[in-house]
């Protein structure tokens, strides 16, 4: 039988072993090494560090450049 490596949970934050789970009813910070390092990346989710970058809705400028398109192709298909 080949012996099985327990694959190693990183902190998300600084890359060191993730805390131990929690025991029964206590608390663990995990997946973070620690509290600090929580609290770091809370830090950064308030900062907005971690915003997904968004389209504007109103900005029909995609919308129109595929319309002339898909124009310009079908016209091109007829002649």
């Amino acid at each position: 039988m080949t012996g099985s490596k327990k694959s190693v949970e990183k902190c998300p934050t600084c890359g060191a072993p993730a805390a131990d789970p929690a025991p029964p009813g206590g608390r663990s910070p995990r997946p973070f090494c620690s509290s600090r390092c929580a609290d770091v990346d809370l830090g950064r989710w308030f900062g907005g560090q971690y915003a997904i970058p968004a389209v504007d809705a109103a900005d029909d400028t995609i919308v129109d450049a595929l319309l002339i398109a898909t124009q310009n192709r079908d016209e091109d298909q007829l002649d």
